[in-house]
């Protein structure tokens, strides 16, 4: 179709272009694409990511759905000058609904980034699109069905979580991951599948230095980290992977420690490197590293954003009981002396993986995931949070590793540094370079060397294995029951993926958790380099093994957060966010009321909440637990599907439950309650949660915030003490009226009133 038709018909028939300047329209279509389809042809499919915004130039359309007994239900039909795709470029959802032609098809492709960038920034076409997502979302009854339509559209879609790298416009990308004598690289195309080519180069600046790459091994002379990038460099140009340096688009660098500073991936400036050099102490063995290879970055690859991804990032999720240590609480808040964990790229990427090749919606899954390598970590991953890791504020504590002791007595260590007369640094290459699976053996601290030699009949080498075993055996156990429920347990990581003899070790004895293994399968695993589930049939835990690929978690995570600032900066407008106090409140099913408070109880409505058509009720109910009771606890209606119960912390002591921090309405693997009202009582098996910090809000207030559905942010609260709350989860709804809910204690503790406001400060993640 002639361009200058489709100018005369976007700016005189589609309303969301009717403020649009002549050059701001022309600019527009030289972006974007006209394209054209038959009839019954998808051009939007359930479960599909959100790339385009799409303007119908020519013939009809139907929006449908497949319900759950295979047949279709058409749920609005669209024709000429109508737009598609909003939903889910605006919500960050998959795409929930199919769009299928009627007829001849022609329409104009908008991709993500020119609608960021043309349409977002325009109040008019923001307001319009406003208008539609608003009247659209009722329309397709989301409110009801979003969880539901959400899971089914993250089992549906090939890569519901963005590991295929795909982008509206190709990126060339270079993961950096520095240490203290390597660097290891890796280059990704987003218009090709897999890496490009990946390598490292060992022992810069000692003995014999080596690249190895993808392709070759080649012996160098190599003395400094200058010189292995000038290295890197010359052979991806030399090899035709690029033709210069300033094609890289990106640049992804594995930063060890975050601290408390960082909870999420951050685009790299002047300042994040200045924060990075204050929490050098935090990890000195490796983060002043990973600090030179981004400012070497940033000297070699002038053209590329560079972001720093935390390895600790993915562990900002555990809540203050599980990483804290039994210290005085001042070394906590002077020299933040706490659990960080680390791995938590590969952990994240490979229950990703897992939730992806069993087909489950991650956010509904109990994980456990072991890496072990020469640095070894367990994670209990709770609806897609880590709650808990084996790890602490160094990689020395947990599993037995390599060379690290792991777990061991406080005391212990002062007995060893009193009858020896080690100083501190010779204590700290005791714990991190002596010990572990080779000082237990006195052998080898790798396991392939251990393997044989226990083979042999070597007694210790044979010990340092099993204690490992039961270590990991141990930590299964203990995991399974911090998230009070178990979906899978995975393996990843050099020992991990390679030997079948530690897996079967560490899951020997688990049959009573319902963990059992299928001996020939956890063989042949070994030999694998793609997901394998190694669980026998009968067994009502699944065990995988899952290669990691933290370069490829990188590159994801590089991308999000390029999305994610391009997104925020396009207003770029700090609204205020009313805070509110949450006190503790049920959820009733209309069943639960009629027992409580008799046959044809209605609910009655004292006052108003801030949620429209949600209000606080006359009903009061008391909760009773284990160890006590809480009378006089409020009813809020109207009636739901799930009894549901919203307790403090002080109330979880008071009761004797421990449940876990979890979004409403996610109350799988979560304690149940009694509840006695003035008719009966009924105990629930589950419902009882602590609600995960969350902020409610229209899609107009989304966009001018920059953030979308589901998106994991940290706010600032202002007030005698300003404040940061990371862990923060931003719901979007037409129904919804904008308001932070925090906590009853968070609240006392932080001295915050309902009357405080918070501003989003930083945007974490995508859930």
């Amino acid at each position: 179709m002639d361009t200058s038709n489709v100018y005369e018909f976007l700016k005189n028939k589609v309303p969301l272009f009717k403020d649009f300047g002549s050059e701001e329209i022309k600019e527009l279509i030289d972006k974007s694409h006209v394209t054209t389809a038959i009839t019954n042809e998808a051009i939007l499919e359930f479960g599909q990511k959100g790339e385009f915004l799409g303007v119908i130039i020519e013939g009809s359309a139907v929006v449908s759905i497949i319900d759950d007994n295979g047949v279709e239900q058409e749920l609005a039909s669209l024709s000429k000058g109508d737009i598609f795709g909003e939903i889910a470029l605006m919500s960050g959802d998959l795409v929930m609904a199919n769009l299928v032609t009627r007829s001849k098809f022609i329409f104009l492709k908008i991709p993500s980034d020119i609608f960021t960038t043309l349409v977002l920034s325009k109040p008019s076409a923001m307001t319009c699109l406003i208008k539609i997502l608003t009247k659209r979302s009722k329309e397709l009854a989301f409110k009801e069905q979003h969880r539901n339509l959400s899971f089914q559209a993250e089992i549906k879609s090939s890569d519901p979580h963005g590991l295929m790298l795909s982008s509206s416009k190709p990126e060339l990308m270079l993961i950096i991951n520095c240490g203290s004598s390597s660097l290891k690289y890796a280059l990704y195309d987003t218009e090709s599948t897999g890496c490009k080519v990946s390598g490292v180069v060992e022992r810069i600046g000692l003995k014999d230095p080596v690249h190895k790459s993808t392709s070759k091994n080649v012996n160098i002379k190599c003395t400094t980290h200058t010189e292995a990038f000038e290295l890197v460099s010359a052979f991806l140009i030399d090899n035709n992977y690029i033709k210069s340096t300033s094609e890289i688009t990106s640049m992804g660098h594995r930063v060890v420690h975050g601290g408390n500073l960082f909870a999420a991936p951050v685009i790299i400036d002047k300042n994040v490197i200045e924060k990075l050099e204050k929490i050098i102490p935090l990890a000195p063995l490796h983060n002043p590293a990973n600090i030179e290879g981004i400012k070497l970055a940033f000297k070699k690859f002038e053209n590329a954003t560079q972001v720093a991804v935390f390895d600790t990032g993915f562990h900002h999720t555990l809540p203050a009981y599980a990483y804290l240590y039994g210290l005085p609480y001042k070394y906590f808040e002077e020299l933040g002396v706490r659990k960080y964990g680390f791995h938590g790229i590969s952990h994240s990427y490979v229950s990703l993986k897992t939730a992806w090749f069993l087909n489950r919606p991650y956010t509904s899954m109990e994980m456990i995931t072991c890496h072990l390598g020469n640095g070894s970590s367990v994670c209990a991953v709770d609806h897609g949070r880590s709650i808990d890791t084996s790890m602490g504020m160094t990689p020395t504590s947990g599993l037995i590793m390599g060379t690290r002791t792991g777990d061991v007595d406080p005391g212990a260590l002062c007995y060893i540094a009193k009858k020896d007369g080690l100083n501190p640094d010779e204590m700290d290459t005791l714990i991190n370079k002596k010990s572990g699976l080779l000082g237990m053996s006195e052998n080898s601290g790798d396991m392939r060397e251990l393997t044989s030699a226990a083979n042999g009949g070597d007694y210790k080498s044979l010990l340092a294995i099993k204690t490992l075993c039961y270590n990991l055996r141990k930590y299964i156990g203990s995991y399974a029951a911090a998230m009070q429920g178990l979906d899978a347990v995975v393996f990843t990581g050099g020992i991990g993926e390679n030997s079948a003899l530690i897996r079967s070790l560490a899951c020997q004895g688990l049959e009573f958790m319902g963990i059992i293994l299928d001996d020939e399968q956890n063989r042949a695993a070994d030999s694998l380099n793609e997901p394998v589930i190694i669980s026998a049939q009968e067994s009502r835990i699944q065990v995988l093994m899952v290669p990691t690929d933290e370069e490829l978690m990188i590159a994801r995570e590089t991308l999000n957060v390029k999305n994610i600032h391009n997104e925020t900066n396009s207003n770029n407008i700090k609204n205020e966010i009313p805070v509110e106090v949450s006190a503790h409140h049920i959820h009733l099913t209309e069943e639960h009321i009629r027992i409580l408070f008799g046959e044809g109880h209605k609910l009655t409505p004292v006052s108003n909440l801030s949620q429209p058509g949600q209000y606080a009720s006359k009903e009061r109910v008391t909760l009773t637990g284990p160890k006590g009771s809480v009378d006089n606890v409020r009813v809020l209606g109207p009636a739901r599907s799930k009894t549901q119960v919203e307790i403090s912390m002080t109330e979880q002591f008071k009761l004797g439950v421990h449940p876990p921090i979890r979004e409403s309405g996610d109350i799988e693997d979560t304690p149940g309650i009694r509840l006695t009202g003035p008719n009966g009582s009924v105990d629930i098996k589950k419902g009882v949660i602590c609600a995960m910090r969350h902020i409610h809000m229209t899609p107009r207030d989304a966009i001018l915030m920059g953030v979308r559905d589901r998106y994991i942010v940290s706010v600032k609260i202002g007030g005698e003490r300003e404040l940061t709350f990371g862990d923060v989860i931003v719901r979007v709804s037409p129904d919804f009226s904008l308001a932070m809910h925090i906590d009853t204690d968070e609240a006392n503790a932080a001295d915050i009133k309902s009357n405080s406001v918070a501003i989003i400060e930083s945007i974490q993640s995508k859930k």
